[in-house]
């Protein structure tokens, strides 16, 4: 079995356990590694391109809004826009902040017909550290010392 394989048998355990619609969840490390081996692969950040101004930004993604700042306003044009910048049979791994924008993403994408759409667990910044009030001291792409910028 390859690498590949491997990654993605995890990702779909993770998501058949948590009976999520779409076809797994990957650890930042895991979807790191996904894109410098899987042909094709992509890294969809859904942020709003507030929180890519000043929290930074992911290079080589595709940056395609699910809700926008201020307001939090939903993208009516989310799906149209990602299937415009995406190749159809590409793995589109989505990511956020924390977690919960790229599981909704994923889900969208799942019920609208796409495949190969998978969660990236933790997100950009990580889960909220309860004891200081801060984000990337957990986990999360920032936190595990994966490739970034600040714009």
């Amino acid at each position: 079995m390859g690498r590949i394989t491997e990654l993605l048998d995890t990702a779909h355990s993770r998501s058949q356990a948590h009976s999520w619609s779409f076809s797994g969840a990957l650890l930042p490390h895991e979807a790191y590694e996904l894109l410098q081996i899987a042909p094709g692969a992509r890294l969809i950040d859904v942020r709003s391109r507030a929180e890519l101004d000043f929290n930074g930004t992911l290079p080589d993604a595709v940056h395609v809004e699910l809700l926008s700042w201020p307001g939090w306003v939903p993208n009516p044009h989310f799906l149209a826009q990602l299937e415009q910048a995406t190749d159809p049979e590409s793995l589109l791994l989505f990511i956020c902040r924390s977690g919960p924008r790229s599981h909704r993403a994923a889900s969208a994408c799942t019920e609208a017909g796409r495949g190969n759409c998978y969660n990236v667990l933790e997100g950009f910044e990580g889960d909220l550290n309860k004891a200081t009030g801060h984000r990337n001291e957990l986990n999360g792409w920032k936190q595990r010392g994966l490739p970034w910028s600040q714009s």
